[in-house]
């Protein structure tokens, strides 16, 4: 049975043979903006974005159809010809047959390590690759060739790094024009590639990024040539995998200073030729990268061009790494732990590639969405807390006046970007995950205040919630909402909440549920604009308006009885059940407000009291709740329970009986779980035919829906979709990991735990996952795991392990111990354990259940922190004790359950 190992706590793991698993693809990458994917016979590409790509994109199905990746030959003496990357025809050929070579993978955070064994050549390479951490626009590889036979090698040693240099819309969009553009040179070191001009939809402008790939050796020497055309490498009739230079010995390279303009160009770098002794090693550096001249690559790739400086910066990369995962678990499971390492680093991945940029996610121009802004927070909130409270104030100002948001979101924080030509696409959601987050980080650091801070509002042509436009706009009167007196408005974060949520409210269909528009979380619900309704989300916005008043309520305790809001959302502040009640009127509630804030607003400010303001938040979250409970709670012919979570364009509810069978979706009851909407015995129903209809243990547990065999246009494109890929039926972990989180919210322990551990184990397994370690975004119906790292789902799972499954969360900053962690999971010892930053303070908090209890039995007994007794009577550790330690030490809190 094939399966990677792991060789430490951290998660680096091993992994024989990967290259007979299609489709493997890993992320190594900085912050300094370079994003490369790496597969076992080191193709993918590299990129530091949508129109910088060093190597050329690719996709999935290209990294089994690419011949242009990144390589390293011997041409050995009496032997023949070998590739250090197993990418030559001769290798390919022999990949399923005894004569294949023995490879071994090894990888930890943001490093990739192949090593290569050929019994037939008596030869074996090491090749790691990483990008260092400090910054440097650089992808480095070491290469490192043994001698393992009982004979002298002879050989001649070439890199071949393809090199494309410029916008990925090229790939088919003027390729060989653009290559009419290269500028190629080589120099005492490598290859420069600087074209002349960019070419691409933003028009013809003058290059500034220059491209390059050089070469050394342990020993300092530089290469003895050059082969920088594409053309002449490969040869008449050849290709990447069979390049007519490495079989010919004739094949003279260029020397240092020759230019070549017009071709496609490739770092072709030939050394001198090298003996090896029996177990002799000689190692060479290959870097590749970009810089604004060729000075400058120069500069930058010669700084790396030496083993010990080489070895020096691999070794700070994965400390640096493994530093920023500054949460860890200890349970019974070892595998478990260290696979939930890389699940923490998965939110690390995404904001440096956001949901764009490796082979699954081959669509978008980089960047993130808005609901991305704030659920990768989630994940900081519990590793990196510092510089979160910027950031959620920063995002703030996306949010527009009508309750919608921007949605061209910049590439520096904050930033957000004008959509002039079309009416905007409005998510129903996108009003839910800012305040989802700004809870949490409130809850985490006690920090209330936030909510007085100011921000401004974004404004652009768009309005009435995208289905008007301000014709008054004009680009020069800028992005910020202004009064009628042409004053940039600032309102408090508290109002940015509040406005995103009751303009919600009011937003409703015919079944009085807040309509589907543009789509939810499911970005596939996309073909119900005018009729459909999302009942799923109506629950959490109502949650939402609940706990907002909770927030107002400690407001008060601490002291502050009022806040203030702009006028005219006085008029969302309606209170009454009657015209919660009348569709028509909240509808035409609504389109006043939004008219009378179309293009600017008055400036004038409301005072409220603290408890009127939660008290009428409490009325329109009780009214959400129970019209939910009253209209959608729904029994099929099987006996079955569960609730409708959606109307489609025709007005009709989505789910229950129907002649194609048993229609159920897993978001309406993720939803109304996690929003105290259900009951307790409703969710004990929903868990029976979640089980029942939805559950399939083969895939990794719970599907997103059952098959509805139809293709569903007043819905949306995802019945488009083969049935049991994305979001039609596959085993989408984002809403899977959420259905986790609201059942461990709710106390259903066992049952959290079982789609958790449904998913690891799935996940695990890399037989049927056929994915390195990490939550990918779905599982297909062959069990196969897709768009791996870049997914919310990673971000969900961090949040739950530490503040459900572990309980180890923030109640207005004070430090709460709330473990359900199941038996299975303690140790041999009856011992569990999480290591985590909270106050600023490192904690390594350890569960000692010595009498191997079951959750449900247990509670929490003595707590010691830093060896001393303390009073947990009041059910959390107070943040001022833990303020009180040293920060630069780690402080130890014992819980005795009993």
């Amino acid at each position: 049975m094939r399966g990677y190992r792991y060789l430490d706590s951290k998660g680096t793991f091993q992994l024989s043979d990967p290259e007979l698993t299609s489709y493997l693809y890993f992320p190594i990458a900085n912050e300094g903006g370079v994003m490369s994917s790496i597969t076992p016979t080191l193709g993918g590409d590299n990129k530091m974005g949508q129109n910088v790509f060093l190597l050329a994109p690719v996709s999935s199905e290209d990294l089994h159809n690419n011949k242009s990746t990144r390589n390293f030959w011997c041409n050995i003496k009496g032997k023949g010809v070998w590739s250090a990357t197993g990418k030559s025809s001769e290798q390919e050929a022999k990949l399923y047959t005894p004569d294949k070579d023995e490879t071994t993978l090894e990888a930890g955070m943001m490093w990739h390590k192949v090593t290569r064994t050929s019994k037939k050549f008596g030869i074996s390479a090491e090749i790691i690759s990483f990008v260092p951490c400090s910054k440097e626009t650089m992808e480095l590889m070491i290469v490192t060739l043994k001698n393992t036979g009982e004979d002298m090698l002879e050989l001649i040693p070439t890199a071949a790094i393809p090199l494309y240099g410029r916008s990925a819309d090229n790939i088919r969009d003027h390729r060989n024009v653009t290559s009419l553009l290269h500028r190629v040179e080589t120099t005492s070191r490598g290859v420069v590639l600087n074209p002349t001009l960019t070419f691409d939809e933003r028009g013809h402008h003058k290059n500034t990024v220059v491209y390059g790939v050089f070469g050394g050796s342990e020993e300092g020497e530089s290469p003895a040539g050059f082969f920088p055309c594409v053309e002449t490498f490969i040869g008449e009739g050849g290709s990447f995998e069979n390049p007519r230079v490495i079989y010919e010995e004739s094949s003279v390279p260029v020397a240092a200073g020759t230019c070549i303009d017009g071709y496609e160009a490739v770092g072709g770098i030939r050394f001198e030729a090298v003996k090896l002794q029996p177990s002799q090693e000689k190692t060479f550096i290959i870097t590749m990268g970009y810089g604004t001249s060729k000075e400058n690559i120069e500069q930058t790739a010669e700084k790396f061009l030496s083993k010990k400086v080489c070895e020096a910066s691999l070794e700070e990369t994965k400390a640096y790494w493994i530093d920023k995962i500054n949460v860890s678990y200890r349970t019974g499971n070892q595998n478990f732990d260290a696979w939930m390492n890389w699940v923490n680093f998965q939110p690390m991945l995404r904001r440096i590639y956001g949901c764009s940029f490796l082979p699954h996610h081959d669509y978008g121009k980089g960047g993130r969405g808005w609901r991305d802004l704030w659920q990768d927070c989630l994940a900081l909130l519990m590793m990196n807390p510092e510089g979160v409270r910027d950031m959620l104030i920063s995002n703030f100002g996306g949010v527009r006046v009508d309750g919608s948001n921007a949605t061209i979101i910049g590439v520096n924080q904050g930033e957000f970007i004008a959509d002039r030509n079309n009416i905007t696409r409005v998510w129903m959601d996108h009003g839910v995950w800012p305040f989802i987050t700004t809870n949490l980080y409130i809850m985490q650091s006690g920090d209330l205040g936030i909510l007085l801070l100011p921000q401004t509002y974004f404004k652009d042509p768009q309005a009435v919630r995208g289905e008007e436009k301000d014709t008054q706009w004009k680009t020069e009167d800028g992005n910020q909402l202004k009064t009628e007196a042409g004053v940039i408005y600032q309102g408090t974060i508290l109002e940015h909440m509040l406005l995103e949520n009751l303009t919600a409210f009011y937003d409703v269909g015919e079944h009085n549920h807040m309509r589907l528009r543009g789509a939810d979380w499911n970005d596939a619900l996309d073909m119900a604009k005018d009729r459909g309704e999302s009942v799923a989300f109506t629950a959490l916005y109502g949650s939402n308006l609940d706990q907002m008043a909770d927030l107002l309520l400690a407001m008060e305790q601490k002291g502050i009885s009022k806040v203030s809001l702009f006028r005219e959302m006085e008029l969302l502040l309606e209170d009454e059940e009657g015209l919660y009640n009348d569709i028509k009127k909240k509808q035409e509630l609504l389109y006043q407000y939004c008219s009378t804030c179309k293009h600017t607003i008055s400036g004038e400010q409301i005072e409220l009291s603290c408890k009127d303001l939660a008290q009428n938040l409490k009325n329109k979250a009780d009214w959400i709740r129970n019209h939910i409970r009253e209209t959608e709670w729904l029994t099929n012919n099987e006996g079955h329970s569960w609730y409708n979570g959606y109307y489609d364009n025709s007005g009709n509810a989505v789910e229950g009986d129907f002649e194609s069978g048993v229609r159920m979706m897993l978001t309406g009851q993720v939803f109304t779980i996690m929003s105290g909407t259900a009951t307790k015995e409703q969710v004990k129903s929903i868990t029976v035919a979640a089980d029942s209809y939805l559950y399939d243990e083969s895939i990794g547990g719970y599907k997103l829906n059952t098959n509805f065999k139809e293709i569903k246009t007043d819905l949306g494109r995802m019945f488009g979709f083969a049935y049991g890929h994305k979001e039609n039926g596959a085993v989408f972990a984002h809403m899977a990991v959420m259905y986790a989180n609201a059942l461990y919210q709710r106390g259903f322990v066992q049952e959290g735990y079982k789609v958790i551990n449904s998913l690891y184990s799935h996940c695990s397994d890399f037989e049927k996952s056929k994915i390195y370690p990490g939550i990918p975004e779905y599982v297909g119906d062959n069990g196969r795991g897709l768009y791996h790292y870049l997914t919310g789902s990673a971000s969900w799972l961090l949040l739950t392990v530490l503040t459900e499954m572990f309980g180890v969360k923030g109640e207005l900053g004070n430090l709460k111990l709330d473990p359900k962690l199941t038996l299975e999971q303690f140790d041999q010892n009856g011992e569990a354990g999480v290591q985590l930053v909270f106050a600023n303070r490192k904690l390594n908090i350890k569960y000692i259940n010595t009498g191997k209890k079951e959750f449900g039995e247990y509670k929490i007994g003595e707590v010691i922190l830093n060896n001393t007794v303390y009073d947990y009577s009041q059910g959390y550790i107070e943040r001022q004790d833990l303020e009180a330690f040293n920060a630069d030490q780690e402080h130890s809190i014992f819980v005795r359950l009993q």
